[in-house]
């Protein structure tokens, strides 16, 4: 792919920071799943003695967190309830998920909050009020670092990140009632770990510089107050995806953790967001492994025996909907590269990213934005404080989450 010249890496910069949430949201969703931790380890609860630690996953933890099409649209914020004091052959799957559901039911009363607790095939669902716009997805989960590091090495996997992987529940798994050693396996922990070693050069870079523009040591930064050229991509390259598929009903859609997995692993280093993007959408497909019957292979680098793209062979459609994807960004990204007016790069990617965001990036990129730092303020910087969540958005009717990395 062609190199991006100085006025398309301005405004793919621009284009970059249009799609960052706030810090406020940032500090919504830790507020939430912190308050959830300190209720489920209260005096009262009935979880306190198995240890239960409440963290996020997904885009939250990634940083990769992208505005809603609309504003009707809900953030899915995606969190873990690990029970570490539990073990797989002291319960069910099913015995799990319902000693985390009486708790959060608890909470939700507590909370007052209106909507009923809802059941997925992993988790639970808190759906906080209207003004909030968000849900909070919780996994139940158990510690499984050990089991998972002796199945990697005894298979000659890498196993250095197995170490916080666990055991999930899965209610359409046919041992979901049995008390087995075999239960569904995850690693946001590990995942999120090597994700951050692809960035972590110019994560740390940009930690530092935001430190000394406010007077204060790196330590006190917290991760989402920067963004790295990694992640501001995945972000450009989450929202065209979702523009492209907007229309999708037979569910062909890419999913978050491949583009997620594939641009990890094609970024280079790069230090802005257009050589980073360019550079990525050149190198994503290389990742894409082949075995002796041409399937694709995309393995989970924190759980290498995982497949990503294990649905790929039983639904073709949703590979050839990947490179159709890809084409089209390839070919998006290329021809905006070589342009020189705000405007017409504003034209070329209204189509796959909206226009609305297009144009926003047109303004922005003519006041001269240099996309490299968030903004921030000492204040902001500081210790979140321990309160319950509580939101002061306008009451907006939520539709349907987004993707989860």
């Amino acid at each position: 792919m062609p190199s991006a010249n100085a006025s398309s890496k301005r405004y793919l910069a621009a284009l970059a920071e249009e799609l960052d949430i706030s810090d406020t949201r940032y500090e919504q969703a830790e507020k939430s799943y912190n308050s959830l931790g300190r209720w489920l380890n209260r005096p009262e609860s009935t979880l306190k003695d198995y240890g239960p630690a409440v963290y996020v996953q997904g885009s939250f933890g990634l940083g990769t967190v992208i505005k809603p099409l609309n504003e009707d649209e809900e953030y899915d914020v995606d969190a873990v309830c690990e029970l570490k004091y539990l073990g797989k052959t002291q319960l069910t799957q099913q015995n799990l998920k319902e000693l985390l559901r009486v708790e959060m039911e608890s909470y939700r009363r507590s909370q007052s909050m209106h909507k009923p607790l809802h059941e997925g095939r992993r988790c639970w669902t808190l759906n906080y009020s209207d003004g909030a716009q968000f849900h909070m997805d919780v996994v139940p989960a158990l510690p499984n670092g050990e089991s998972v590091r002796r199945i990697l090495q005894a298979n000659r996997y890498d196993a250095r990140w197995a170490g916080t992987a666990i055991a999930i529940t899965d209610n359409e798994r046919w041992d979901y009632r049995q008390i087995t050693d075999d239960w569904p396996r995850s690693n946001p922990k590990g995942y999120l770990e090597w994700f951050k070693t692809r960035m972590a050069v110019v994560l740390n870079e940009r930690k530092r510089a935001l430190a000394k523009s406010m007077n204060a040591s790196v330590e006190k930064i917290p991760d989402y107050k920067v963004r790295t050229p990694l992640q501001h991509s995945i972000m450009i390259l989450k929202r065209h995806r979702d523009m492209m598929f907007a229309m999708d009903e037979i569910n062909c859609c890419p999913i978050s953790i491949i583009i997620t997995t594939l641009a990890a692993h094609a970024y280079e280093g790069q230090e802005d967001v257009a050589d980073a993007l360019l550079s990525i959408l050149s190198g994503m497909e290389r990742h894409i492994l082949r075995d002796s019957h041409n399937r694709a292979h995309i393995a989970n680098p924190s759980d290498p025996m995982e497949n990503f793209a294990d649905k790929w062979a039983e639904h073709p459609e949703r590979e050839r909907a990947f490179y159709t994807w890809l084409r089209q960004a390839q070919a998006d990204y290329a021809k905006v590269a070589a342009m020189e007016q705000g405007s017409s790069m504003a034209d070329a990617l209204s189509p796959h990213m909206g226009t609305g965001l297009a144009k926003r990036a047109e303004t922005r990129f003519r006041g001269g934005s240099s996309g490299l730092l968030r903004g921030a303020t000492a204040a902001a910087a500081a210790t979140v404080a321990s309160s319950t969540p509580s939101f002061g958005s306008v009451p907006r009717v939520p539709s349907k989450p987004q993707g989860f990395a």
